[in-house]
Parts: C-alpha cells; structure tokens; sequence
C-alpha cells in the first residue's frame, strides 16, 4: 500500500487474523459507533451503511495519510439480521432456529481515505447449511465458547464438523472479513485515489 498508513477500524481478533494473511502492515483502532438499527429486517444497505459508518468514525480522529478498512458481519435468516446475543438463552434460540436450515454471512467491508475523502463499500455473501442440532449439541457449544460477542450466536472456526452440512461461498467472510473481496478491492481503491 506504498507508504499508506491502513488502520483497520475493528475490535475483533478475527479479523485482525485474517488481515494478516494479506501481508500489510496496519494498525487497530476501535471505531466509537453505535451499530444499533432500527430494523432486523435485513437489506445490504443497511449493513454497508454500518460498515462506511465505522470508519467515518475512526477517519475524524486520524492523519490524513490514512486508509481506513472496516467491516460489518451479519446472520441472516428469513432475511431477519440475528444479531449478537444478549445471552446464553438467546444463543441458545439463535442456534436452534438455524438447525437444519440454510442461513446466509453477510460482510460488508468499507475503504475509506482521508486525505481524498474516497470510499468504497462492498457486501459478499456466503451460505452456510446447518444440520439438526440436538439441545445437547447447541447448550455444549455454548458452554464452550461463549458465543455473546457472534453474530448469529457462533464462530463458524469453532463448530464441531457435524453442525455443518455445507458452505457456499468465501469461508473467511463467514469469520468477518472476505479476503478475496478486500484484496480486489485494495486494487481498485488504490487506482481510485490515485486518479
């Protein structure tokens, strides 16, 4: 990224991770931003105005030599958003309703510029097939994992294999962050603030 200061506008460890399979140097900031909606009515509007809204909020604190990556991951079932649970028994509820069901990942991923004020904001979606899950399996993952900071109540890393039955689609946008999609989009961006 030539010299460019990347600052990925994130809390979780996830997609620190997996921004670092990328091999740029970059810095974490946590964006100071509300992500409450007044829907879970699903629509990638929504989502992309999530993830364009945390880095705006990281881009006013910051050198104008920034580029600002953020991202925003949501669970959809019956295109209703399942958040992040509030607690275990909401968890609970969360997992079983996606037991033996096809759910859709949504990220949106933002790039945003300082010193150009340019952005760019994509969603890629993935599907992910569930087999029926026992009480015992859902209450055992939960005990494991704690899965209240997860939207839709898991982290697709942690499953046991006999919860899923079949992924289509990027395996690394179900953990936050679509890295084929961020990679094109780091190519385009840099073409974009650069003309």
């Amino acid at each position: 990224m030539k010299n460019r200061r990347v600052i990925l506008a994130s809390q979780s460890p996830r997609r620190r991770e997996l921004l670092k399979q990328l091999n740029i140097d970059f810095e974490i900031i946590s964006p100071e931003f509300d992500e409450k909606t007044d829907t879970n009515e699903f629509s990638s509007e929504i989502i992309e105005n999530l993830a364009f809204q945390k880095a705006l909020s990281v881009s006013k604190k910051f050198a104008p030599d920034s580029l600002i990556l953020s991202a925003d991951t949501v669970v959809v079932l019956d295109n209703k958003i399942l958040g992040k649970p509030k607690s275990e028994n909401e968890a609970f509820q969360m997992l079983k309703s996606l037991s033996n069901k096809t759910h859709k990942v949504v990220t949106a991923v933002s790039l945003f510029d300082v010193k150009t004020q340019k952005s760019l904001t994509r969603s890629t979606e993935s599907f992910v097939t569930f087999n029926e899950l026992s009480d015992e399996d859902i209450k055992g993952y939960i005990t494991v994992h704690h899965p209240l900071d997860k939207a839709g109540s898991y982290g697709i890393q942690e499953l046991d294999k006999h919860f899923v039955r079949d992924i289509i689609g990027s395996f690394s946008n179900i953990v936050g962050l679509p890295l084929e999609t961020v990679t094109q989009m780091l190519v385009e961006f840099t073409n974009l603030i650069e003309t």
